[in-house]
């Protein structure tokens, strides 16, 4: 029995769906346990390209389970749109095959409204939010308000919730946003009908889990975002509203932290981030704009181009310690490729001459911060070949040997190209 969770140890887009789709061949079930439809997943299967926003990557193996776990904010029309988008394509998702905890937070039409209002009030001073309603779902949950899958099932108190919500939330997007009101009978009308196709799919998923575990079977735990933008541990406020980290897979889906077997951390070659935020490693030069085009560092879910710069191995140390890292798996190194020097920073330095070689809490401090870089020597090799370390130029093989050593884990994965088979496997990623 193996439970093996698989996060972000940057500011997200690391290629978790690729990983994840491998990894799911030696699994059972795989489990969604945080965030949202701001996440999106890229795979590339037999030279397709699918993206997924809120089912777990294991989706495309026909003999998996996948489970949506409480702890995720669903957005039932967005869920249903992917359905059947996968199913146009032929992959079938019927409720035997995806389970939806009942205890999920659905995220409701005023919630969207409110993202929107909220960073068009905010002007220059927006920090970037995907205006899914993300982040007012989470609010709504923490002032116990929101609305959950159970709900769906029962109309007289969706009804009630319903009315209540736009009560309140009326009058914020009229009064003070001066944006237009929801209407509750509309709204009821569309989540009763949005319930007839969700109802199937519902379940009490961490018992569903834990039987899973109790008769011997495996999981896998796929993380949304990255730990940087983790809103206790990230670079608050630029940060999602949920908990990236690894402890979240047992809170966010109802398994005992006494389950889980092994951690791996996901870090892309170089560094991207999305929206605002400090970023210390940022390249707003001809590199920059060569990691953007060459991985095609373009947000799957909002399209938005990704803030790109050198790998920064402040960042990945802080995430191994904060989620206990087992092992990393490193993507796009591919990307790498054709740069005559890299760069690694290993620490910051502050105005005043001082070092760091932590993340501080004050983001005017990290703002300040000046990356401490090593060089290290480029390769021309074309690598998506490889299937071994020793098949690496010696300069790639170098670079992925100081990353592990700053990073403080060992590797366990490396990807040199996009399809799903270019992979260097080096152990110790099952449980």
């Amino acid at each position: 029995m193996a439970c093996v969770v698989v996060v972000g140890t940057q500011w997200g887009d690391e290629g978790k769906g690729k990983v994840v789709d491998l990894l799911t061949e030696g699994v059972d079930g795989i489990v969604r346990f945080q965030g949202g439809n701001n996440a999106g997943h890229t795979l590339v299967v037999g030279g397709q390209k699918f993206i997924l926003h809120l089912i777990p990557s294991g989706v495309l193996h026909p003999d998996k389970t996948c489970f949506i776990g409480n702890g995720v904010v669903v957005d039932p029309t967005v869920l249903l749109g992917e359905i059947d988008r996968l199913a146009e394509r032929g992959v079938m998702v019927g409720p035997e095959r995806l389970r939806i905890s009942d205890r999920a937070h659905l995220i409701m039409p005023w919630h969207q409204a409110l993202d929107l209002a909220r960073e068009k009030a905010k002007g220059k001073d927006a920090i970037g939010t995907t205006g899914r309603g993300i982040g007012p779902c989470y609010e709504d949950k923490a002032a116990r308000v929101g609305i959950r899958g159970v709900d769906l099932t029962e109309p007289e108190l969706l009804k009630e919730k319903i009315e209540a919500n736009l009560a309140e939330k009326n009058f914020w997007l009229t009064q003070y946003y001066k944006e237009p009101a929801l209407d509750p009978a509309a709204v009821l009308e569309q989540f009763l009908a949005l319930g007839q196709r969700l109802r199937p799919y519902l379940a009490d998923v961490s018992l569903e889990l834990n039987r899973m575990l109790e008769n011997g079977r495996s999981l896998l735990f796929e993380g949304a975002q990255g730990t940087h933008l983790d809103i206790d541990h990230g670079t608050y406020p630029f940060v999602t509203s949920s908990n990236p980290v690894a402890g979240t897979a047992c809170t966010g889906s109802g398994v005992g932290v006494t389950r889980l077997t092994k951690v791996l951390g996901l870090v892309k070659a170089y560094t991207t981030r999305v929206g605002g935020g400090p970023f210390p490693t940022e390249l707003l030069d001809a590199t920059g704009r060569h990691l953007q085009n060459r991985g095609a560092e373009f947000g799957s879910t909002t399209g938005r181009p990704r803030r790109c710069g050198w790998l920064d191995l402040v960042v990945v140390r802080q995430a191994v310690r904060l989620s206990g890292i087992t092992g990393l798996c490193v993507t796009k190194l591919d990307v790498l490729t054709g740069l005559p020097s890299l760069r690694i920073c290993k620490g910051y330095r502050l105005p005043d001459g001082s070092q760091l070689e932590t993340l501080p809490a004050s983001l005017t401090k990290l703002g300040q911060c000046q990356p401490i870089y090593e060089e290290l020597p480029g390769w021309d090799q074309d690598i998506s070949g490889a299937r071994s370390l020793d098949e690496l130029p010696a300069n790639c093989r170098a670079y992925l040997e100081r990353l592990s050593q700053l990073a403080g884990a060992p590797l366990s994965l490396v990807s040199v190209g996009p399809d799903r088979d270019a992979t260097i496997i080096l152990g110790g990623i099952s449980g």
